[in-house]
């Protein structure tokens, strides 16, 4: 059996984060593995899921700009991550978590611009070494993906963004896959059966190691 692990889900809005999350679990769940979360960002606290409405909502005589969104993602993931996935995997507990820290790296960093130093500094002051033992990339081109969105529910601040938005975001996230091994990329224009076939046989792969 294999120790407790943090696993990762990340792409773009349609990627089918969510569902890969929890086909995730019922996947380690077959292996008896039992002990396990499911997380998002950011949320999954009290405090993140505020921060997740200052981040999602629109206001009218405001506008959130870049690096207050950039403060406020670093803000909800360091509550999160100390305050239940720390303390969950000391206990042995496997997490999930719907992103992480590559999404601000291809959000603000890509997306909206911001210096790649700028992020790492955040990072190396927050989060120091601590990083995912595996990490599933859902790769969905924008225009599917916002497509997808668009079908679920009323787009939120973030989704409302313009389609070039997001192709600089998956470019970014494509560049930095390639320098992590510890990412695994799954091509998410598929249908949901053959993503999640694929996803399977990442993860059996990956737990057989």
């Amino acid at each position: 059996m294999k120790k407790n692990k943090f696993i990762v889900v990340e792409g773009l809005e349609g990627a089918g984060k969510t569902n890969a999350s929890i086909y995730i679990k019922n996947i380690l769940n077959k292996y008896n593995i039992k002990n396990i979360i499911l997380v998002r960002q950011p949320g999954s606290t009290p405090i993140a899921e505020e921060i997740r409405k200052l981040i999602k909502n629109k206001f009218d005589s405001d506008e959130l700009i870049k690096e207050t969104e950039l403060l406020l993602m670093y803000a909800a993931r360091i509550q999160l991550v100390e305050k239940i996935i720390k303390p969950a995997l000391k206990n042995g507990m496997w997490v999930i978590s719907d992103r992480h820290d590559l999404s601000s790296i291809a959000y603000q960093g890509g997306g909206l611009g911001i210096k790649k130093k700028i992020i790492s500094t955040l990072k190396h002051l927050f989060l120091k070494d601590f990083v995912p033992d595996l990490t599933i990339y859902l790769d969905v081109s924008p225009r599917i993906g916002l497509k997808r969105a668009l079908n679920r529910n009323s787009l939120d601040l973030i989704e409302c963004r313009n389609l070039d938005f997001f192709k600089k975001t998956r470019k970014f996230y494509l560049k930095n896959i390639a320098l992590d091994k510890k990412i695994i990329k799954i091509n998410a224009n598929l249908d949901i059966n053959t993503v999640n076939k694929n996803i399977a046989k990442k993860i059996l792969n990956w737990l057989n190691k």
